[in-house]
């Protein structure tokens, strides 16, 4: 469960998806399949979602981390390496982006 708090120490990673309504399924196919499989597996993963917009040309994903450093070794490792691989066919492009939360609201 993703609990959004200022100043909790987590790394939060946004990741924007562009691609056309022709692939957004087999897109977030791909993106449920690595996280089922692989990515909530990893140390240091907290919670993650995925936000589709009605055009069905972007997907936005949210997912927390203990740490900056395990974010990136899932990143570096050889598995998600040939999933991003698969993923860069499927949309025109993405990017992975980390933040902090500066504040919440209601």
């Amino acid at each position: 469960m993703q609990t959004i708090i200022k100043d909790s120490g987590h790394q939060t990673v946004i990741t924007t998806f562009e691609m056309s309504p022709g692939t957004c399924q087999d897109l977030l196919d791909a993106l449920t399949d690595a996280y089922e499989a692989f990515i909530s597996r990893q140390p240091g993963f907290i919670a993650a979602s995925l936000h589709v917009n009605d055009a069905q040309t972007r997907i936005a994903n949210y997912s927390q981390w203990n740490r900056r450093e395990d974010f990136q070794a899932m990143l570096r490792s050889d598995e998600m390496r040939k999933r991003n691989r698969k993923i860069n066919e499927l949309c025109r492009s993405f990017e992975p982006v980390m933040y902090e939360v500066a504040g919440t609201f209601g």
